[in-house]
């Protein structure tokens, strides 16, 4: 099954604590249906230190959100849209935008 949201992506939190906010996908979890989006439902976790961090203290780290909450941005206008499918001549399957008919993946 193609994937409509990708690494990479902008995309804009459409419910929730952090309804409005965008950001850049950092890593798309397809088995539990989750994202990771930069700046968007970030924790503050209590670090030791360790020999891989050398300071302790609060840490802040996004957590997943799922992915239903979130909806694509269109790089070309620039609203969130959701996301269709089309194969092109040359057989190639590609994400477009539903408002301005663009496609998303180059």
């Amino acid at each position: 099954m193609a994937a409509k949201i990708k690494r990479g992506d902008t995309v804009e939190v459409i419910s929730g604590r952090d309804k409005g906010k965008r950001g850049k996908v950092l890593r798309v979890i397809p088995k539990e249906g989750k994202v990771i989006v930069e700046g968007v439902n970030v924790l503050k976790r209590h670090q030791r230190p360790n020999p891989r961090m050398r300071e302790g203290g609060i840490v802040e780290r996004e957590a997943p959100i799922y992915a239903s909450k979130v909806m694509l941005v269109c790089p070309s206008c620039g609203q969130r849209t959701r996301v269709g499918f089309k194969v092109l001549e040359d057989g190639n399957k590609v994400r477009y935008c539903k408002k301005c008919g663009e496609i998303i993946d180059r």
